[in-house]
């Protein structure tokens, strides 16, 4: 691991835009990231160009209200090749304010029916002010493989007819909506 981002990378059966179909999709994005941080998205609408800003409803034991939303910027969209995002707050004004971090997904195709996907998250320009309460990277070294897992599963075609929550595998603490899916069950 750099001391600044961490990658993984996995091969899937499955090719470039349909993983890339779901990464630009971010009602998918909590069914991803299997930390139980990731709720819904609140901005539903694919991800259709640089600078688009997404936001994502959030849940933090840790954080001060527990429940708070994010808002993400879309910085490289490639089709089916690459798509990254800076996340941020949008502050009672409106201005958008990043905290230095952003998602990249670089595909590579590796046949019609196969796509080797890494995940990078990348800390390197967070300034000293938000590390000194914040510790990077925030989550386990096995994040981003169980991500990389979600998202093949999401992807995959036998897997379009089950909900995601269904698959869900947190590595923290519960998400809401897995909280509220054992409650049906």
């Amino acid at each position: 691991m750099d001391p600044e981002n961490v990658s993984a990378t996995l091969t899937v059966a499955v090719p470039a835009a349909t993983v890339f179909a779901v990464l630009a999709d971010p009602t998918t994005h909590s069914a991803i990231d299997g930390t139980g941080w990731v709720q819904e998205a609140a901005d539903q609408a694919p991800l259709t160009e640089v600078g688009q800003i997404f936001r994502m409803d959030m849940y933090h034991p840790n954080h001060p209200n527990g429940d708070y939303q994010v808002a993400n910027q879309v910085q490289v969209l490639d089709p089916p090749r690459a798509i990254a995002w800076l996340t941020g707050q949008e502050k009672d004004d409106g201005h958008l304010e990043f905290g230095g971090w952003f998602w990249r997904y670089d595909l590579v195709p590796r046949g019609p029916s196969e796509t080797a996907v890494t995940l990078t998250y990348d800390w390197s320009a967070v300034p000293q002010s938000i590390r000194e309460y914040l510790q990077f990277p925030p989550f386990g070294p096995d994040h981003l493989t169980n991500s990389l897992h979600h998202l093949a599963e999401l992807a995959a075609p036998t897997s379009r007819a089950r909900t995601p929550t269904a698959r869900y595998l947190p590595v923290g603490p519960p998400s809401r909506s897995a909280r509220a899916q054992k409650a049906v069950e």
